[in-house]
C-alpha cells in the first residue's frame, strides 16, 4: 500500500476520532463493532448504542441473542430492556416479524392496558436488530426456580391467571395467537419479595410482594392470515392438536395457559416429557382417552393402533407415566371450593378438542375469578360513593 493511502487512512480515522470526541462520545463507541462466533454483538458495560442506549448489565440470553438493561438518554435517563438480536439472518427475520406484532399491539393498546409488554423503539445496529422495551423483573419461572420451585399461593395464582387471560384474550381479539406461552414468558413488573421461615421444611421461603405481570416474547406470534408452522409451543405446553398436526389456532394458547396454571399451583410441570407418544400417554392418564374423531383425522397414525393410542403400559416408559401422572382432579391439594373451582377451570382449558375448549372470554367469567370481580365491583361502588 502506498504512503499516500496510509496517510489518507490515518487522517480519516483521526478526523472521525476528533469529531466523536468533540461530541463527548466515549471511546467505547468508536471502537470497531464486533460479533462473536455465534453472531452475538460483543459489548461492554458503558457502551452506548445510537448515541442513546447506555448498556448497564446483562438481563438474559437465548438462541435469538441477548437482552441487556440500558439507560435510555432520550427518555429522561429511564431504564429499559434492550433486546439485541444475533447478526444471523433467520433470527433477524424473526425479529422483524416480532416488531410487526409489537407495533400492532402498541397501535391497538397505546395506554398499555392489556398487559402485553410495551415496545418503545427499534433500530438496526450494524446488522443487529435491537428492540427496546419497558424494563420488567424476573419471569414467573425464574422466581419459582429461585424459590426452590415453591408453588404460588392460590390468591396470587388467581390474580396472575386473570392477567394472563386478559392479555392473551386481547391478542386473540386482534387475530393473533401467541404460540409460545410458558412461565418463562410471563414476567413480573416488580419481583421484590418478603421472606418467611418454614419451620417444617427448615428453609427460607419467598413471597412476591406484587403479582402484576406482563406477557412477553412475540417472536412466534402468528396472525390468523399468516402461514401457520406445523409445530409450535415449547414441548411441555404444547396442545394435542399441535402434536397430532390437526392444525391450530387460538385454542392452543388456552391449553398452554392451563399447563402454566397447573405449574404455578404445584411447582412442577404437568407433562414432563420430550417424546410425542409419551406426551399423548400422559394426556390420557390426566384427561382420559383421546377422542376417536381426533385419532381418525390425524396424519400421525403411527401413534395409534386400531383406534387407540399404541402404548405399552408395562414398559419402562409406561411405568414412568403411571408413576408421574394421575387424573387431573387428584392433583388438587384441598377440597375447599376455590381449589375445586381452579380444577374445574383447568379441565376446560385442557379439553382435548380445540373446538370445545372454552375461549378466554368464557374463562374470565369462570367462578374461579368471582372474588376478583366482586372486589372490582366493590372498588367501583366505593369510588361512586366518594364522588
Amino acid at each position: 500500500m502506498g504512503r499516500t493511502n496510509v496517510y489518507s487512512m490515518c487522517r480519516g480515522f483521526l478526523g472521525r476520532l476528533c469529531f466523536c470526541l468533540s461530541l463527548g462520545v466515549s471511546r467505547t463507541q468508536v471502537s470497531a463493532v464486533q460479533d462473536d462466533e455465534e453472531g452475538h454483538l460483543v459489548y461492554r458495560a458503558g457502551d452506548v448504542l445510537q448515541d442513546r442506549y447506555e448498556i448497564v448489565s446483562l438481563l438474559g440470553e437465548g438462541t435469538f441473542g441477548k437482552v441487556v438493561q440500558c439507560i435510555d438518554h432520550h427518555r429522561g435517563e429511564s431504564r429499559v430492556a434492550l433486546k439485541i438480536i444475533k447478526n444471523v439472518e433467520k433470527y433477524k427475520e424473526a425479529a422483524r416479524l416480532e416488531i410487526n406484532v409489537l407495533q400492532k399491539i402498541r397501535e391497538k393498546d397505546p395506554e398499555n392496558k392489556h398487559l402485553c409488554v410495551q415496545m418503545f423503539d427499534w433500530f438496526d445496529y450494524h446488522g443487529h436488530v435491537c428492540i427496546s422495551f419497558e424494563l420488567l423483573a424476573l419471569s414467573t419461572f425464574d422466581f419459582m426456580k429461585e424459590n426452590a420451585y415453591l408453588p404460588y399461593p392460590l390468591g396470587q395464582l388467581r390474580h396472575m391467571a386473570h392477567q394472563i387471560c386478559v392479555a392473551v384474550k386481547f391478542l386473540h381479539d386482534n387475530k393473533l395467537t401467541h404460540t409460545d406461552l410458558k412461565p418463562e414468558n410471563i414476567l413480573f413488573v416488580n419481583s421484590d419479595f418478603s421472606t418467611c421461615y418454614n419451620a417444617e421444611k427448615k428453609r427460607e421461603e419467598r413471597l412476591v410482594k406484587n403479582t402484576a405481570v406482563r406477557v412477553v416474547d412475540f417472536g412466534s406470534a402468528t396472525f390468523d392470515h399468516e402461514h401457520h408452522s406445523t409445530i409450535v409451543s415449547t414441548r411441555h405446553y404444547r396442545a394435542p392438536e399441535v402434536i397430532l398436526e390437526l392444525g391450530w389456532s387460538q385454542p392452543c394458547d388456552v391449553w398452554s395457559i392451563g399447563c402454566i396454571l397447573f405449574e404455578y399451583y404445584l411447582g412442577y410441570t404437568l407433562f414432563q416429557t420430550h417424546d410425542n407418544r409419551e406426551h399423548l400417554a400422559m394426556m390420557e392418564r390426566v384427561q382420559g382417552l383421546i377422542p376417536s374423531r381426533m385419532i381418525q383425522k390425524t396424519r400421525k397414525q403411527k401413534y395409534f393402533y386400531r383406534g387407540r393410542l399404541d402404548w405399552n403400559e408395562n414398559s419402562s416408559a409406561g411405568k414412568y407415566v403411571r408413576e408421574n401422572c394421575k387424573p387431573l382432579r387428584k392433583y388438587a391439594l384441598s377440597e375447599v371450593v376455590e381449589h375445586q373451582e381452579l380444577f374445574d377451570l383447568l379441565e376446560g382449558m385442557l379439553e382435548y378438542d380445540p373446538e370445545r375448549r372454552p375461549p378466554l372470554a368464557s374463562c374470565l367469567h369462570h367462578a374461579f375469578f368471582s372474588s376478583l370481580r366482586d372486589a372490582r365491583r366493590s372498588s367501583c361502588s366505593s369510588r361512586d360513593v366518594s364522588r
